[in-house]
């Protein structure tokens, strides 16, 4: 066990995508980091890169996601920085990361979890029910937008990309009448107020592994690897082998509208898991339980038997 620990000299150099919410979620690892070996702040530093996905975002602000290319995008520079010793760990979003890591680099520390929910935002209607007949909705996300279609195929979805301010720019700008946001973001950045509701999971499910952070690091630094361990919580460790082994299984990405909330109760785990058509035409459900150590395998098993009801083709995008 290696006793060497960061100093201000030789800082411990933490890789995060520059928004105000990536800024705040490296904040926190750095805060939880100083409390748990009683170090400085000087001791670490907050190192920004500048993604694929954050420039395509600028440059391509009204194309979706899924035009773009989306597997990595957040996240290819931040790990190309690690492997090549420029920083010494990554903090993310986990709902941003592909389910496999680059060779040479892992996923053992999260953060404990922040509120899975969706938040409505708007500036004239308090919910989804509340919204007339053919209201605009921004967003950018295919799973949000195929639930939405599923209630209310009268509803007109736009494209709605960028940071949390960005987002609350467009709709001030009167370029939709309501968004989604998720509400560990916006606590996160001090802002929950800003969410005229939360949405039940009932109503809405979650992103897989939204409102979990978790830090990536080299598989060969046993610095990091011993510091992150002592941040670690062990509960949003199994939340995530249960909702992201489902997302490995039906190959899922922000491409496709999956969505997904594990919850623990005493030593078993409850997965509820959906996958819908890009249109909203068709929802896909399954809710099932199992023992907490069977929490992959829980996963795997629920994503077999969607893609099974699903038959070919149940992602495919069809012309409007």
């Amino acid at each position: 066990m290696t006793q060497m620990r960061p100093t201000p000299d030789q800082p411990l150099r933490i890789g995060t995508r520059g928004s105000p919410l990536a800024l705040a979620q490296a904040y926190e690892t750095r805060a939880r980091l100083m409390a748990a070996f009683d170090l400085p702040e000087e001791a670490f530093e907050i190192v920004v890169i500048k993604t694929t996905g954050d420039n395509r975002a600028m440059i391509d602000a009204d194309r979706p996601l899924k035009e773009i290319g989306n597997k990595g995008l957040f996240t290819k520079e931040i790990e190309e920085a690690m492997l090549a010793k420029e920083i010494d760990i990554a903090v993310h979003s986990t709902k941003d990361m592909p389910v496999a890591q680059p060779e040479g680099l892992v996923i053992d520390c999260f953060l404990p979890r922040e509120d899975v929910r969706d938040a409505f935002v708007s500036a004239t209607v308090g919910s989804i029910a509340e919204l007339p007949a053919g209201a605009v909705v921004g967003t950018s996300s295919l799973r949000r937008k195929a639930q939405l279609l599923q209630v209310r195929p009268d509803l007109k979805v736009v494209e709605f990309r960028g940071n949390v301010q960005t987002r609350l720019k467009k709709l001030q700008d009167g370029v939709a009448d309501c968004t989604f946001l998720a509400m560990a973001g916006l606590n996160r950045l001090g802002m929950s107020d800003v969410a005229k509701s939360a949405i039940s999971p009932d109503e809405m499910l979650p992103a897989v592994a939204q409102g979990a952070i978790c830090i990536e690091r080299r598989a060969d630094d046993a610095m990091a690897g011993e510091m992150l361990a002592a941040i670690h919580d062990a509960t949003t460790q199994v939340l995530m082998n249960a909702e992201r082994s489902f997302l490995a299984a039906l190959d899922g990405s922000c491409e496709t509208p999956i969505a997904a909330l594990a919850q623990i109760d005493g030593d078993q785990i409850r997965l509820r898991g959906e996958i819908l058509r890009p249109d909203g035409s068709e929802r896909l459900q399954d809710d099932r339980t199992a023992p907490v150590a069977e929490a992959a395998a829980l996963g795997i098993a629920m994503a077999k038997d969607l893609l099974e009801k699903a038959g070919p083709g149940f992602f495919d995008f069809r012309e409007e």
